[in-house]
Parts: structure tokens; C-alpha cells; sequence
């Protein structure tokens, strides 16, 4: 997605559930089931960062933004139940199943203009294009997002046209 679309997203967030639930998705680029499958005490906001379990059953540390993290804490002090789980649903607090969380993003989308239809999945692939297009390298990339192997970064990372045109003027 592009920065627009991003930014319409955030827009169209109306809790500061929905907000934190995006903005998590997005700075963190965390797949749908990492995110709902963390606890509150997985957050760490002294450095603003989270322990997230991947495929595989491998631990990673993921960093949230300031953004992110403001959004978080609002939504955590907003919370009056005693739930562990990061996200829970409104009605009777419990954790939020990959399907809960999916629909809210999905409805989130319903409320802009943009046409394309809009996945989760689709926010950790703006995430891995968004580092790659402000300069992070791809092994960075990599080990941000849990792969084991490079092709699979490079699938999820696409320069835009502007940065490709640089980067030949930068190198050719």
C-alpha cells in the first residue's frame, strides 16, 4: 500500500482500539497471528519494543513507533478487564481470535475510498517496503521480519519507482 493509503487507514480508525490495533500491525509488521497471540506483559514500553512468537515457534523481538506506542497505552488504560491476552474483544473480554482481528482491519478499510480490497497481511508488506524504501538494507529486513531466507524478504519488499530511479542514478 502507499503512504496515502496508509495514512487513509489510519483515518479511518475510530476507537483507539482500532488505532492501536493498526498501528501495532503496521510498526511492527507482525503477521495477524503474532499479534493475537501476545500478552500485555510481552510489551515492553521502556524501549519500546515486544517479544512476539513467529513460525516455528521462534521468539523475536519486534520495535513499535512512538505512534504505536501512544496508541497502545491509551487503549490498555481504556481496558477495565483483567484479561492477559494484548487484544481482547469488547464484549465479554476475551482473546481475539485471527478472524476478529481480520474484520476489524477489513472494516477499518470500509471506511475509505481506497478500491483495492485490504488484508492484514498487506500492512507487514507495506512495512517491509517502507523500511526497504527509507534505506534499511534487506538482511535488516529480514531479521525484523522472522524469515529464515532472503527471497522470502524480497517477495514481501518492493522499491517504489521513485527509489528504484535514484538508486540507478546513485550507482549507474
Amino acid at each position: 500500500m502507499s503512504e496515502e493509503e496508509i495514512e487513509h487507514l489510519r483515518e479511518a480508525c475510530h476507537t483507539t482500539f482500532e488505532n492501536a490495533l493498526f498501528e501495532f500491525m503496521y510498526s511492527t509488521g507482525c503477521r495477524i497471528g503474532e499479534a493475537i497471540t501476545l500478552d500485555r506483559a510481552s510489551i515492553n514500553f521502556s524501549n519500546q519494543s515486544a517479544i512476539v512468537l513467529g513460525k516455528g515457534h521462534k521468539e523475536r523481538e519486534v520495535y513499535l513507533n512512538t505512534r504505536c506506542e501512544i496508541w497502545l497505552k491509551r487503549y490498555l488504560n481504556e481496558r477495565k478487564d483483567q484479561e492477559e491476552a494484548l487484544f481482547v474483544t469488547t464484549r465479554a473480554p476475551h482473546r481475539m481470535s485471527i478472524s476478529q482481528a481480520k474484520n476489524i482491519i477489513k472494516l477499518v478499510a470500509k471506511r475509505t475510498d481506497i478500491k483495492k480490497s485490504i488484508h492484514p497481511h498487506q500492512l507487514r508488506h507495506s512495512y517491509a517496503t517502507n523500511l526497504l524504501n527509507n534505506g534499511a538494507p534487506l538482511e535488516v529486513i529480514q531479521n525484523l521480519m522472522g524469515h529464515e531466507k532472503s527471497e522470502t524478504t524480497k517477495i514481501y519488499a518492493y522499491l517504489s519507482g521513485a527509489m528504484r530511479r535514484d538508486l540507478y542514478r546513485k550507482y549507474f
